[in-house]
């Protein structure tokens, strides 16, 4: 792992990236500001936004440095605000989220006590768009939480095949050493969905994570068209799991883990969600490529599955629901 040498005590930028939420942005502001540790900056990058942002930072005080830029999407509006940071960590908020009290100077703690750490994220809870609690435990709802307190914020072993798996860091609670984001590059605004997973990734196949096993971030879960939201991710999960195949193969085979199989459990995915949307004919070449990347029984049964006309797979379906004790 590649070892970086920053000054201490470090500075904290926080980017906060906005498209019209300037209703949620003073209370984001305000937890910024109410943290036990002052961060160094608060940069809010308008990436184009059509309500009353601009107005609204300028209600907040002092102390802010306000980018406006083109709708570009949050991938470059966040670019953009870690080239404007001056400080040598970089702390991603997002406008509708919120962070607790102690969040910066205990993630900070796990930077001085693991001077190799690139990266410290945390737990964090969902709210809805009034505050009412969702979800009080993410690590809980992925079963990492008792993996993650045993470790007692040391870094996380194999941290790159783990992330693969599944991606249990929330981006508005990651504190990461710019100096590792110059080496490794920042996010990749072709990606819409899964930009955050690419971006980590990268970190992790050079670089020490670790995870605070606490709830420092209340994270505001909207709601989304999900059938369209649901085939977007899936496309890009896709994209992001060949994408890391193509630099990361050797590294995940080496902790163990089949790149091959990792991209075509991503194309069943995408195939099973096509099959049962009601578009067999879509999702049969996608699981005849995910067979070409590695072999399955169940895969090819369910391609076979798709050719079946649509009519004859609503009537089993039917029938299978009507024999279901």
């Amino acid at each position: 792992m590649t070892a970086i040498n920053t000054p201490s005590p470090l500075r904290v930028s926080v980017v906060i990236p906005s498209y019209n939420a300037a209703r949620f942005l003073p209370e984001a502001i305000d937890s910024v500001r109410k943290q036990t540790l002052a961060v160094h900056e608060i940069i809010i990058m308008d990436d184009g936004s059509t309500d009353d942002t601009e107005q609204v930072v300028q209600s907040l005080g002092d102390g802010i440095l306000y980018i406006r830029q083109k709708n570009a999407g949050v991938s470059a509006a966040r670019n953009r605000g870690i080239d404007a940071a001056t400080g040598e960590i970089i702390a991603f908020l997002d406008a509708d989220d919120v962070w607790l009290p102690e969040k910066i100077e205990r993630q900070l703690q796990v930077f001085q006590d693991h001077p190799d750490v690139a990266l410290v994220a945390t737990d964090k809870a969902e709210i809805d768009t009034q505050g009412k609690l969702l979800l009080p435990s993410l690590f809980k709802q992925q079963h990492l939480h008792t993996y993650f307190s045993s470790l007692n914020n040391a870094p996380i072993p194999k941290v790159m095949s783990q992330l693969v798996k599944v991606n249990f860091i929330p981006t508005s609670s990651v504190l990461v050493r710019k100096a590792a984001l110059n080496r490794v590059g920042v996010f990749d605004t072709t990606i819409r969905y899964g930009e955050d997973l690419e971006l980590w990734v990268r970190i992790a196949a050079q670089f020490q994570i670790a995870c605070l096993a606490k709830v420092m971030l209340h994270y505001r879960r909207h709601d989304t068209n999900a059938t369209q939201a649901t085939e977007k991710l899936l496309l890009d999960m896709v994209r992001v799991m060949k994408s890391i195949r193509s630099w990361g193969a050797a590294k995940l085979n080496k902790d163990g883990m089949d790149a091959d199989k990792v991209v075509a459990a991503t194309l069943w995915d995408l195939g099973y969600w096509y099959f049962s949307s009601s578009a067999p004919k879509r999702a049969y070449p996608v699981f005849m490529e995910s067979l070409k990347e590695s072999f399955s029984i169940r895969t090819l049964a369910y391609a076979g599955l798709s050719l079946i006309p649509l009519s004859v797979l609503s009537g089993l379906r039917k029938f299978k629901q009507k024999i279901r004790p």
